[in-house]
């Protein structure tokens, strides 16, 4: 049976954490011209824009941050911790799924996207952009914590819209990945930034190499 494709703080890919982490080569990832796709998804507080952006810097791909592209009602509701609908959900899913193929058509080789992405049916929009061109790979990147964990590390952010209260709603709302999706990459992230971005870049090179 397919199982996720699941990175922890054991992994081996951690033995030289502590160490620079080269840049790779583009030329040593595939052997077609296949564009690629990453959504860093998870509740609020997983980290979501650290890992983002530290792949963006890492192997040069595209970042597209999602909370930029929240309507203004989305970012009200969510500030005053009212959680979000599925209808207000919709448009913003797609924007991002949009967004990230308009990227590949003006000639990126791939992008990473940050995403909560919290149900099933909400990763199926995102999936679409694979599902509609066969040189496009889409991968899920799901950072997994506990909800103790995200309350905590959301309580120490400043200046953030997302409270508590939203962490609470969205735990309710999660529909973890299973072994049926076999284009995610669940990474525990209970460990330091840098474990995790080592996790991460294990993941997603893995992908790389196979795709």
């Amino acid at each position: 049976m397919a199982t996720l494709n699941e990175y922890h703080i054991s992994s081996p890919a951690l033995r030289h954490v502590s160490q620079p982490l080269a840049t790779p080569q583009p030329s040593t990832y595939k052997t077609k011209h296949t564009r690629h796709i990453f959504i860093i998804t998870g509740p609020a507080g997983c980290g979501k824009s650290s890992v983002a952006k530290y792949l963006h810097q890492t192997l040069s791909l595209e970042y597209i941050e999602g909370d930029d592209y929240h309507s203004a009602e989305n970012v009200r509701k969510m500030s005053n911790g009212i959680p979000l609908t599925d209808e207000d959900r919709w448009g913003w899913l797609e924007t991002l799924r949009n967004k990230a193929v308009e990227v590949l058509e003006y000639g990126a080789d791939g992008c990473v996207v940050t995403c909560s992405a919290l149900k099933r049916k909400y990763r199926d929009v995102i999936r679409k952009a694979g599902q509609e061109a066969d040189d496009v790979v889409v991968r899920f990147v799901y950072l997994r914590a506990s909800e103790a964990l995200l309350i905590k590390r959301v309580r120490e952010r400043k200046n953030h819209y997302m409270k508590d209260d939203m962490v609470k709603s969205q735990f309710s709302a999660l529909e973890e990945p299973d072994e049926t999706e076999t284009d995610v990459i669940a990474v525990d992230v209970s460990g330091t930034l840098t474990q995790v971005q080592s996790l991460v870049l294990a993941g997603v090179e893995d992908v790389m190499n196979q795709h």
